[in-house]
């Protein structure tokens, strides 16, 4: 857990103070709490995961309960707005995230899973029981509620999924100018 710290530590600007990192580090608590096998020890935990979520959720606007699932490496790269997650949420490795982001919805049942080495831009919305592939990059502004498949660009409200500018120039072949 110390060198997930330490890593959260180096990616979010080396500080301390930083929303990303000190929101990242209430999720890891969090995390341990109900991990505890002990029912005094993991009430206890969760008690005072309790007091720091109040707290930090206040201050930073950043949600990310408990329950999610994070990859490793996880970037939170703008953490001046806000940012919420649904608790049954999956996100693989090295995803980043920018500010004003929601990721699921309680109005209805599912989650999204988020493949790995994904991208989701300012103001973006990933909603319902979708699934978004290894290598995609969600444009600002964008509201995703379908299947994105791997190495997709998605652009727009409702979105459009565009294949990767890589995927295009292979398709097209050896230019001979």
């Amino acid at each position: 857990m110390f060198n997930t710290l330490r890593d959260d530590y180096k990616r979010h600007g080396e500080t301390l103070a930083g929303s990303g990192f000190v929101s990242l580090t209430v999720y890891r608590y969090g995390r341990w709490a109900l991990a505890r096998k002990n029912p005094v020890a993991r009430w206890v935990a969760n008690k005072v995961y309790g007091l720091m979520k109040i707290f930090i959720l206040n201050v930073t606007k950043i949600w990310i309960p408990p329950q999610v699932t994070l990859g490793q490496d996880f970037h939170i790269i703008h953490a001046e707005g806000s940012l919420s997650i649904h608790p049954d949420v999956v996100i693989g490795d090295r995803c980043g995230v920018m500010h004003n982001v929601t990721i699921g919805t309680n109005m209805r049942g599912g989650a999204p899973i988020i493949g790995d080495d994904v991208f989701i831009g300012v103001n973006s919305t990933i909603l319902g029981p979708i699934k978004i592939g290894d290598r995609v990059r969600i444009a600002a502004n964008t509201a995703v509620t379908t299947n994105v498949p791997a190495d997709s660009v998605v652009v727009g409200s409702p979105a459009r999924i565009y294949p990767s500018l890589p995927m295009m120039s292979k398709a097209a072949g050896p230019r001979h100018d």
